[in-house]
């Protein structure tokens, strides 16, 4: 450890208000989950978003909403900062948000997608990335919808990240800067 290095404190490290949050935003990012099964992924996936600045989460299709103890038990709160709603189907909330401006990306392994490392978002063009399911991926009607599939570049045996990680390095790659 570096000489004089210590833990931050709690205000040390500025946290905002869940009712501030919307309010200290630099990036339009909406997270679309399309039947995210597991409630812990969901969670984490709150959690991630909040951490990020996401605008906001569109939950699809069978996702579970809050409030619920096991989307709780790991969104620690940010069910209560990140703006959410539910959208009976995501393809009708594809359809929406790009009605809207925002150019939708599939994260998904299809053919023409792209690795993360190419994409180049428009500075000032609102942008949404749709999750899929944990075994199924995002569903084909929402690949069609989107305007362009990305992906995450993968070296292991697997070429499959669990999908609240695969949101970590989206938003990360996504809203730095």
């Amino acid at each position: 450890m570096p000489a004089g290095d210590r833990k931050l404190t709690m205000d040390e490290l500025g946290r905002v208000a869940p009712e501030q949050y919307s309010a200290s935003l630099a990036h339009r990012v909406t997270v679309v989950l399309d039947d995210v099964r597991s409630r812990h992924n969901v969670g984490s996936i709150f959690r991630t978003a909040d951490a990020f600045g996401a605008e906001r989460i569109l939950l699809c299709g069978f996702t579970p909403c809050p409030p619920h103890a096991e989307i709780e038990k790991t969104a620690l709160g940010a069910t209560r900062s990140v703006p959410w709603e539910h959208v009976p189907a995501a393809v009708d909330a594809v359809n929406k948000l790009r009605a809207e401006g925002y150019r939708v990306l599939a994260v998904e392994q299809t053919a023409s997608a792209m690795a993360l490392g190419d994409l180049n978002p428009e500075p000032g063009r609102p942008l949404a990335m749709v999750f899929g399911n944990e075994l199924h991926g995002v569903s084909q009607a929402v690949v069609e919808a989107a305007d362009a599939c990305v992906m995450v570049p993968q070296r292991g045996s697997k070429h499959s990240l669990n999908v609240s990680v695969c949101a970590g390095v989206m938003l990360h790659a996504l809203t730095k800067g």
